[in-house]
């Protein structure tokens, strides 16, 4: 159940601005990870706010606009999948957090992290499993990321058409790896995400 405690409970500790921080794209073979950070105002009220994974397309993408309209402030940020061969996945994500931390035009002097490891945060942080089921302003982070890396991938479809990324979104499916294996990488696959392939066609 989301409450806002986890966000209240830091303002009674002293801290002004929490923002919560969440990404999307950690599985996929291609495109960036993407992170958002968002500080919503306590007991903010928008109604159906999730986990964004338990939403629908459609409702993520109104939910995107509410929390956009809502919030004290967000910032969306991502690392490439260039940086994630260079860095690997884990690092690449704690990046594109800091990075979404460091972009919010109002700053945040605490940041709630949705899973189980904080790295290289510019402010104090914790980690929250579950949090993007618990905590709204992890939630919001959620969507936010979801929804930009969806849209991302609709641009990746454009410019590469034939790895139907509009469908997929760069997952791992069965399709999108036949798909690799027939045409080969592009320049947004992340070549250390391609065991399944013979290293020397990577």
């Amino acid at each position: 159940m989301l409450t806002f405690e986890h966000e209240k409970a830091l303002r009674d500790d002293g801290y002004i601005a929490v923002c919560g921080v969440d990404e999307a794209g950690r599985g996929p073979l291609a495109g960036p990870v993407v992170a958002a950070a968002c500080i919503l105002p306590i007991d903010c009220n928008i109604e159906g706010l999730n986990d964004s994974k338990k939403l629908s397309e459609k409702k993520r993408e109104a939910l995107f606009e509410e929390i956009k309209e809502k919030a004290i402030a967000y910032s969306i940020a991502s690392a490439s999948n260039k940086e994630i061969d260079e860095f690997n996945i884990l690092n690449a994500t704690m990046l594109a957090m800091a990075r979404a931390i460091e972009g919010l035009p109002k700053a945040a002097d605490f940041a709630l992290v949705d899973g189980n490891c904080i790295r290289n945060f510019p402010i104090p942080a914790a980690a929250l499993v579950k949090g993007d089921a618990k905590c709204p302003s992890i939630a919001a982070a959620s969507i936010l990321a979801k929804v930009t890396r969806d849209r991302i991938c609709m641009d990746m479809d454009k410019e590469y058409p034939e790895y139907n990324f509009k469908k997929h979104k760069g997952y791992p499916t069965k399709e999108h790896r036949d798909l690799v294996i027939k045409h080969g990488p592009c320049p947004l696959h992340r070549r250390t995400f391609l065991k399944f392939m013979d290293k020397e066609s990577v």
